[in-house]
């Protein structure tokens, strides 16, 4: 199994892929830039500037999207990538705290992470912010809050925190939210971004060894992917079949020389597998 290069190193900080059938092709952002990307067919890259961050993107279930920035919201009315965005007001206040990775539930919530810019530990916080827009903290004292996907049934959520090395998992439903954390993987080379995927093996990028790695559902560790370069952010599955694996990476504190792979997005065409459907926010 081998990850291709896909486009050249075109983000810093690339991060939150995600595919709806509705877009051009799979989206992903240039986090620290501020950017949001979208590939097409024809392998042409596609940005567009939602602020100071653009930490993860995902479809609204009535159409439009839905971005991460800074440190708050913002919702697009149309699927194109150029439609007009409406931010919404800020879930904290405090500028040494930015917005990360997150992923919706199967009831239409949103779970977001934040974290520290310079990194200090516990001060991150996961939230859910409900489709009416309601925001409430869902797991606190997080150090840098990462992927977060749902088994095929939606009774658990897998959640990163890079920090703890390991992989959690919670029981889930709509009415009690988040319950039961528990360590279900240790993952070497700091856990970052993951999905889920039909048979309920969690796909998880490391960060600092360039590996992709698929933990079977009942926790044990069932493939390694290697990349050309050292910082592997996230993975998400795309096209119309949800048979190919995309992969974001980023070029922080890396010498382009040495890596001149590093912010380039990578596909795995062979994965074995077939990822789930994207779960969508549903305000």
């Amino acid at each position: 199994m081998k990850a291709e290069q896909l486009t050249a190193a075109v983000c810093e900080h690339g991060e939150g892929p995600a595919y709806s059938p509705r877009w051009a092709g799979p989206r992903w952002v240039d986090m620290l830039a501020g950017e949001l990307l979208e590939l097409d067919a024809a392998g042409e890259v596609a940005r567009r500037r939602v602020g100071e961050v653009a930490a993860v993107v995902r479809a609204r279930r009535g159409g439009g999207w839905v971005v991460a920035t800074q440190r708050a919201v913002a919702l697009a009315d149309g699927d194109a990538l150029d439609s007009p965005l409406d931010e919404r007001p800020q879930l904290w206040s405090d500028p040494g705290l930015r917005c990360n990775d997150g992923g919706c539930a199967p009831d239409g919530a949103l779970y977001l992470g934040s974290m520290a810019y310079d990194e200090t530990p516990a001060a991150g916080t996961l939230y859910r912010i409900d489709p009416d827009g309601t925001a409430a903290a869902a797991v606190e004292g997080v150090s840098v809050s990462n992927g977060i996907g749902w088994s095929p049934d939606g009774a658990l959520a897998y959640y990163a925190d890079t920090a703890t090395g390991r992989i959690d998992v919670f029981d889930w439903s709509a009415e009690t939210g988040l319950t039961g954390r528990r360590t279900w993987a240790e993952v070497p080379g700091d856990p970052d971004g993951l999905t889920i995927d039909a048979e309920g093996g969690v796909w998880i990028a490391t960060y600092s060894t360039g590996e992709v790695r698929r933990y079977a559902a009942d926790g044990g560790l069932d493939v390694i992917v290697h990349l050309p370069l050292t910082h592997a952010t996230a993975v998400a599955f795309t096209g119309p079949d949800l048979d190919q694996l995309i992969v974001t990476t980023s070029r922080l504190g890396v010498d382009p020389a040495a890596e001149p792979a590093a912010g380039a997005l990578f596909v795995i065409r062979e994965p074995g597998v077939r990822g789930l459907p994207l779960l969508e926010y549903g305000g």
